[in-house]
């Protein structure tokens, strides 16, 4: 074997043991299907998106997240065109329904401690900051428990399974 090729081949190696080691260590990285998710505004323990929640959530290894949550029993629009929905389609669609995507970070356990909303179906959301004082996921096995307090103190509680 000539030097070169050795040398790629080691390169090569030592790059792929470093990607594996950083994706062990991402204890979030991946894709994660919506099982549950709940809200207790004010005590009380209601469905965040209805009887049958929809949703998935993926990280990257390059630190990018997105997010779409839905209700699955929102009524299809009449029109069948997505920008000629009623005033009342719109509003339910808009109310049980958010998408939103950005970058996120984790410890050195691999733990994730936050994330910045580069762009949301709720425009409020764009350039907002979470840290582990707002949002919290707790990762045991293939399962994960989402927290988040709102600005105005409302809880929502999301439960994830890993898609595989």
């Amino acid at each position: 074997m000539s030097i070169r090729p050795a040398i790629l081949a080691l390169a090569f190696s030592v790059s792929s043991s470093a990607v594996a080691e950083t994706a062990a260590e991402n204890q979030v990285v991946g894709t994660w299907r919506m099982m549950s998710a709940t809200i207790d505004p004010g005590g009380r323990n209601i469905s965040a998106y209805g009887e049958k929640p929809n949703g998935l959530l993926v990280f990257t290894p390059d630190m990018h997240f997105v997010e779409v949550l839905t209700d699955a029993d929102v009524p299809r629009f009449a029109s069948n065109a997505r920008g000629e929905g009623t005033d009342d389609e719109n509003r339910m669609a808009m109310a049980r329904s958010i998408g939103f995507f950005g970058t996120y970070t984790v410890d050195d356990r691999g733990e994730f401690i936050g994330n910045r909303v580069e762009g949301a179906t709720f425009p409020n959301w764009v350039g907002s900051v979470r840290t582990r004082k707002d949002l919290t996921l707790e990762v045991k096995g293939d399962r994960m428990t989402e927290q988040f307090r709102r600005p105005e103190g409302t809880e929502i509680r999301i439960e994830w399974q890993r898609v595989k």
